[in-house]
């Protein structure tokens, strides 16, 4: 099968440096170097889509723009891509998700993706209004989950949950295509909501060798329920014509990380209760001298910014390679992101994805033939 690939939508702000944010920690002044307009944001939107990606990410959180809103308005100045919408099963009730979900697959053409973020950080939830635990929110995403799923079916849904209770829920009208459901956590009971109820497991970019093991572990609960998941991975991505290339640009991103900036974000994400995030803090602890953690996996962007916060760093062909890695794995989608947004995408999209190509492990989604791998892709 055909790789597929997903690109970012910055709505936190964009920059030629870090925009930090994110698992409690507010979005870093350089988010104001290109604010999320919808003009901006569509401007990248139209480059994924013509390079080749399948979706774009939007994340959810106070730190950013909602992002419900922003890919409704964002859809309409795109004509394929598809919308991997963020949000948070606590905040809106089930029944009342499934018909935005429905409506928004009729407006846009059958263009929503979901990514459901239970939430890890309790302080970030009460500013919401949602006080429970992190456990109890996951079970409740569980309860959330049944009844979209059901309503999705066309079915009529009655549900006395611990934390979600509906009565006679039906849906008018049903989303055609049902939006696929797109989920990450990393805690044992983050696995049993997974293996019940989503359609792709996501995690960000550790090391191959824990990749291996979440996927096996997923993969083993899900047989338990008689399903099969697909799973995709979350990283940055810095590729050039050559490594020393890619490493110039990252060690100039790192070059803008002051240190009293990593201070205050690494104390911020020492806090987390997500297990996720501090799987992420731990493959560097803070460390600026030892960030490559595995052959072009760079841990540099997690010193200031929360959740995603490794990077493929090399050249094309060594990130293609590193792609081949995780997809012996398991991992058949592949989201990413760079700095600045607009220019990475050209980057990744004609330097990485005519090599994958290829090699057939890749094709447009419009089903244009690939051009051949650019050799200059983007003039720095």
């Amino acid at each position: 099968m055909s790789l597929t690939f997903h690109w970012f939508l910055p709505t936190n702000g964009d920059s030629r440096h870090v925009v930090g944010g994110g698992h409690g920690t507010p979005a870093t002044v350089s988010g104001q170097d290109r604010p999320p307009t919808v003009a901006y944001l569509s401007q990248i939107g139209r480059a994924a889509e013509d390079l080749g990606f399948v979706g774009a990410l939007t994340p959810t959180g106070a730190w950013c723009e909602d992002a419900w809103l922003t890919t409704a308005m964002v859809s309409q100045n795109t004509e394929r891509l598809k919308f991997l919408v963020a949000f948070r099963p606590g905040f809106v009730s089930p029944t009342l998700a499934a018909q935005m979900a429905s409506t928004f697959q009729r407006q846009s053409g059958g263009r929503l993706l979901l990514n459901v973020v239970t939430g890890g950080e309790s302080h970030e939830q009460r500013a919401y209004g949602d006080f429970l635990d992190k456990d109890a929110r996951y079970r409740r995403t569980g309860e959330f989950l049944e009844v979209v799923r059901g309503l999705w079916e066309g079915k009529t849904v009655d549900l006395n949950g611990e934390h979600l209770q509906v009565e006679d829920a039906r849906l008018a009208r049903v989303p055609d295509p049902v939006p696929e459901v797109y989920f990450g956590g990393s805690s044992p009971i983050a696995g049993e909501v997974a293996a019940k109820y989503v359609d792709v497991y996501l995690t960000w970019g550790e090391p191959p060798a824990q990749v291996a093991e979440k996927i096996a572990w997923i993969r083993g609960l899900a047989a338990q329920q008689g399903r099969t998941l697909r799973f995709g991975i979350r990283l940055h991505v810095i590729t050039r014509d050559t490594s020393e290339q890619a490493w110039a640009e990252a060690n100039r991103l790192l070059a803008g990380f002051d240190a009293e900036t990593v201070r205050s974000v690494q104390a911020g994400l020492s806090r987390s209760e997500s297990e996720g995030q501090q799987r992420m803090l731990a493959l560097h602890g803070g460390d600026r001298d030892r960030l490559e953690i595995h052959p072009n996996l760079w841990a540099g962007i997690g010193l200031v910014r929360g959740g995603a916060g490794t990077a493929l760093v090399g050249s094309h062909d060594e990130v293609a390679e590193r792609i081949k890695e995780y997809h012996a794995l398991g991992i058949d989608e592949f989201v990413l992101s760079g700095y600045p947004h607009l220019e990475e995408a050209y980057w990744f999209g004609e330097g990485v994805l005519p090599r994958l190509a290829a090699q057939g492990l890749w094709h447009h989604p419009s089903g244009r033939t690939a051009a051949p791998a650019a050799q200059v892709p983007f003039a720095s």
